[in-house]
């Protein structure tokens, strides 16, 4: 009987274990995601950065409202936002900074799953400022470096429609 409550008092202390790895790492995924979005609308570029793995398989992909677009390759995003980064201004109403302060971002998590050194996290999206945006529904793909740190190597965001 002693051997019994041993075993699983050892069960249940490997799955507290695990549970609180588990917390921890959703919790440093979801805060990577925060970071990218955060960065890019106050348009912090290095943050911004930094959230992305730099590598040739690095994928970002956006569709709303306005258009559908694609990019593949780390070189050929950070090329493909540099006027975004450059022509932002926050003093002029047309431009996504002149929100600074004012933006609201509603997050859904739907799902986070970690498989060894990669992630997949799923959630809809709603940035609540002074302009009528889409919800998206977006996906995010990372990988945690040999630094421990997580970071984006892919980016899925769609438009939920109807628009309500």
């Amino acid at each position: 009987m002693k051997t019994l409550t041993l075993i699983i008092g050892l069960l249940c202390l490997v799955g507290a274990t695990v549970n609180a790895q588990e917390s921890k790492e959703t919790a440093a995924i979801k805060a990577v995601i925060e970071k990218e979005t955060d960065s890019f609308f106050n348009l912090k570029r290095k943050d911004w950065e930094d959230t992305w793995l730099h590598s040739s398989y690095s994928y970002w992909s956006y569709s709303d409202s306005t258009g559908t677009s694609f990019i593949e390759g780390w070189e050929n995003i950070r090329k493909s936002f540099d006027d975004y980064f450059r022509t932002q201004v926050a003093n002029r109403t047309i431009d996504v900074a002149f929100q600074k302060g004012l933006v609201k971002i509603d997050r859904n998590w739907v799902s986070i799953r970690v498989y060894g050194n990669g992630a997949y996290a799923r959630y809809t999206q709603r940035v609540n400022d002074d302009i009528d945006r889409d919800e998206t529904s977006q996906i995010r793909i990372l990988e945690k470096g040999k630094d421990g740190k997580w970071r984006i190597v892919c980016v899925g965001a769609i438009a939920v429609y109807p628009k309500e």
